[in-house]
């Protein structure tokens, strides 16, 4: 039986996809490599990935098209890459819910660094929704319930909005650390487990996309405060039921 985690990789460039395939077989990876969004959907339909490496720019249907089409099948984590490098394009892909992003040319160590460490947090988030009846059961805060062992985000007139992994993930940290401020070297290291370079905006973008969810109420930026030179805070009182 098949035991080893198994990445699609979308790219167009055959030197990238080659490189990519060898270099992560070598590491214990199994890979399913293609070029274009169309492979990608078909690659989709016929196996189980635990993660997705997808290129922003990609012939005919973009990258972050195929980011969308992907969110609406499946929470995988998906690790972006793109050879612009521009901070714009960044917070573009982590506000589809990209779990993490890397410039081309890039040293394939590093994306393998980031590859495994997204993975271990999607493990350790689904481990820790299975650890027991107090892990298990909601969070309540202002009228909202985050259903931790469903994953899901309840609003006060009952209707869920849906949520990417990442934006989970980062709610999660901070009902469980609720009216605690937290840098957002803090919030990196809770999600990524690294710190945040000079022009990372990836924790802004996060709080920015829960805040217009958290918003049907116009509680959004109440909810999720700003602390001038410090971080966030949920400032809300939180309930397990």
């Amino acid at each position: 039986m098949e035991t080893r985690a198994h990445i699609l990789v979308v790219d167009d460039d055959h030197e990238i996809r080659a490189l990519l395939t060898r270099f992560m077989e070598k590491n214990d990876f199994r890979i399913t490599a293609v070029r274009d969004a169309r492979e990608a959907r078909r690659a989709w339909t016929r196996g189980a990935f635990q993660l997705v490496v997808l290129d922003l720019m990609l012939p005919g249907e973009g990258g972050l098209d195929l980011a969308r089409w992907l969110r609406d099948q499946e929470d995988v984590p998906i690790v972006m890459l793109s050879a612009m490098g521009e901070d714009t394009d960044r917070i573009i892909g982590l506000e589809l819910g990209a779990d993490d992003y890397i410039a081309k040319p890039f040293n394939p160590r590093e994306l393998m660094a980031r590859i495994r460490a997204v993975m271990r947090r999607a493990s350790d988030n689904h481990d820790s929704s299975a650890k027991g009846e107090h892990a298990s059961q909601p969070l309540r805060f202002a009228g909202w319930t985050l259903e931790t062992a469903r994953r899901r985000l309840v609003n006060p007139d009952g209707v869920e909005v849906p949520l990417t992994g990442g934006e989970y993930d980062l709610l999660l940290a901070l009902l469980e650390r609720a009216n605690r401020v937290l840098t957002r070297d803090m919030l990196l290291d809770l999600l990524r487990g690294r710190q945040a370079g000079p022009f990372d905006r990836a924790i802004d973008v996060a709080v920015s996309r829960l805040r217009r969810k958290l918003d049907d109420q116009g509680q959004g930026g109440q909810i999720i405060k700003t602390v001038r030179g410090g971080g966030y805070v949920l400032a809300a009182t939180v309930e397990r039921t």
